[in-house]
This record gives structure tokens, C-alpha cells and sequence, in this order.
């Protein structure tokens, strides 16, 4: 039986499972470390991964953020995997202490399970370092221009066929579609085919942008940073360019739960950022490309979300 199987054995470790996503233990160091955390009563760490279009082999990668973070902390620590709906239904069902999440599902965790976003991911390909744009892409050939203010850019839309990323996208649906609000092209979500001639979703970025290639939208929505490989090809990327954008978008950020003690949280986020020195660092990037963690207020960070929500007409 390895160090590990025999730390879980003593501990009567338990680990449970959120739907279909697949847990695995990261070891401690050693069994002669004292763990730092037991003393106060946690016994395990769970923390959510979610997958998403840019990450592969997520599960291995999350294992190795896993076992640094048992080793900081001096305690088993539970890797797992799924989507952003799971990560929010395990924080409010107590089954998980942390999880990575994208904004929206963020506002969720806090209404659902009072969890709170304490970290951003900082990536090369967001414009604002922790936050990035949404952006409304054309032909590179398109004889739409961009105007000199967003409601002249915009109204060249009217009646053209738009490629949104997905409903549930922040930057590919829900900050554009508050952006045409503000505007007044549509009174809220409900009403877009009013303005524009075609409504699609592509279902991801890379498929939202395909159908502005292959000529079936005049325009796509999707965040900056997908009009960057895996999302698209170089050769799809040169028939393109951006034609209005939409600025501080808040960006994915690491989550934690109520239940979770200050003090106890406060390691937790100080081991984290041990992920942005160059020795650990690649640990990170290979999770989702980010450079680093940074500390933020919740509410602050997503204000821009939740405002653009309530503009839409948008449950959280």
C-alpha cells in the first residue's frame, strides 16, 4: 500500500463524486509531515476543475496542481473534474471547498452557496491583464467600419446575420447583448431577432467564428483571445478582424467556500499564488494558458457581469 492509500486508509478519507466528474487523491509529501490544517477539522481540500474548450488532458493537469497544493498545505487534496453547473452545485451541496469558475457561474456560487472569488486568472491574451473584451468579428473584406462611437458602429448590424458564441457566454452573448441594450437596438434578450436579420449560436467560439468564414454570419461575438489558436487557425484568423469591442470583461477567477475558516482560506490562497513563481508556474499554465493569480474583490471584479446581466433581462 503506497504512502499515500495508507494516509487515506488511517484518515478514513471519504472522497465523493459531483455527477459524472472523476476524483483523484493528491498525495501528501510524506506521513511523517505534520498536516498544518488538521488541527482545525479539515480533514480533505475538494476542489473543482472545470473543462473547458482551450484544456486537455484536464484530469492529470489537475492532479499535479492537486498534489503542490497537499504538499503546501499539508493535507490530502482532491482534484476534480467537470463543468462550470457541477462546480457551483458541489460548492452550495458542501462537497467542494474551491473551485475555478468564469463569471457568471461565480455570481451563482455566491447567491447558491455564499462562496466567494478571492483569485483572476491573468492571461497573455487578455487586454486588460485580469479582465479582456468581447468582440464583434467580420470578413476581413466586410464593408461594415468601425465609427467613431459603439452606437454607430453597431447600427450598421440592423438586419445582418449574427453568430453569438452560446446563450449561457459572457463574452459571447451576455455583455454584447447589454452592450445593444444600452444602445436601445433591442429593449432585452428576448427581442434581438428584431434587429438583427439571422440569430445563430455556434455553441463555442471557434464555430461561432467558422460561420462568419464560411460566409453563413456577417458577424460573430466571442472574447478576444478566440481569435487565437486552438480556437481558430492562423489562415481563418487573416480573413478576419474585430470591428467594435467591449472592454473589462472579468476573467476566471478561483472561488471559495463560506464554510471554509479565514484562517484556513488564507493558506489556501496564499499556497495558490505560490503557483505564480517560475518553478511552479507551469503547473498553472497548464491548466487553462494563465500567467498568474492575483488577489481580487468579488464584487468589484464582477461588477461589469452582474450589471450587464441585469440589463439583459438575465437570471444570474
Amino acid at each position: 500500500m503506497g504512502a499515500g492509500a495508507a494516509f487515506a486508509v488511517l484518515t478514513g478519507l471519504l472522497v465523493s463524486t459531483v455527477g459524472a466528474m472523476q476524483a483523484t487523491i493528491a498525495n501528501p509529501t510524506t506521513n511523517q509531515q505534520t498536516p498544518r490544517l488538521l488541527a482545525q477539522g479539515q480533514k480533505t481540500l475538494t476542489i473543482v476543475f472545470p473543462s473547458r474548450a482551450d484544456s486537455t488532458d484536464l484530469q492529470n493537469k489537475a492532479n499535479a496542481v492537486g498534489a503542490f497544493l497537499s504538499k503546501e498545505l499539508g493535507i490530502p487534496v482532491v482534484a476534480q473534474v467537470g463543468d462550470d453547473t457541477a462546480a457551483v452545485e458541489a460548492l452550495r451541496a458542501n462537497r467542494a471547498d474551491v473551485a475555478f469558475l468564469s463569471s457568471r457561474p461565480a455570481l451563482k456560487a455566491r447567491q447558491l452557496a455564499n462562496a466567494s472569488l478571492y483569485l483572476a486568472e491573468v492571461r497573455s491574451t487578455y487586454s486588460g491583464r485580469y479582465t479582456y473584451s468581447s468582440t464583434f468579428v467580420v470578413p476581413k473584406n466586410s464593408p461594415l467600419k468601425t465609427q467613431n462611437s459603439a452606437k454607430a458602429t453597431l447600427e450598421q448590424l440592423r438586419g445582418k446575420k449574427i453568430a453569438f458564441t452560446s446563450p449561457t457566454s459572457g463574452s459571447g452573448f451576455i455583455i454584447p447583448v447589454a452592450e445593444l441594450v444600452k444602445q436601445k437596438f433591442v429593449p432585452n434578450r428576448d427581442r434581438l431577432d428584431d434587429f438583427f436579420g439571422q440569430v445563430s449560436y455556434g455553441g463555442n467560439y471557434s464555430k461561432a467564428l467558422q460561420a462568419v468564414v464560411r460566409g453563413q454570419a456577417d458577424v460573430a461575438v466571442v472574447s478576444e483571445y478566440a481569435l487565437n489558436p486552438p480556437y481558430i487557425t492562423a489562415e481563418e484568423k487573416n480573413q478576419l478582424r474585430v470591428l467594435h469591442k467591449i472592454t473589462g470583461v472579468p476573467a476566471h477567477g478561483i472561488a471559495i467556500d463560506d464554510d471554509v475558516p479565514a484562517p484556513t482560506r488564507e493558506k489556501i490562497i496564499n499556497a495558490l499564488l505560490k503557483l505564480n513563481k517560475s518553478e511552479n508556474n507551469k503547473l498553472l499554465s497548464d491548466l487553462y494558458n494563465s500567467t498568474e493569480l492575483v488577489r481580487i474583490n468579488h464584487d468589484r471584479h464582477l461588477a461589469v457581469m452582474r450589471d450587464a446581466l441585469q440589463v439583459a433581462g438575465i437570471e444570474p
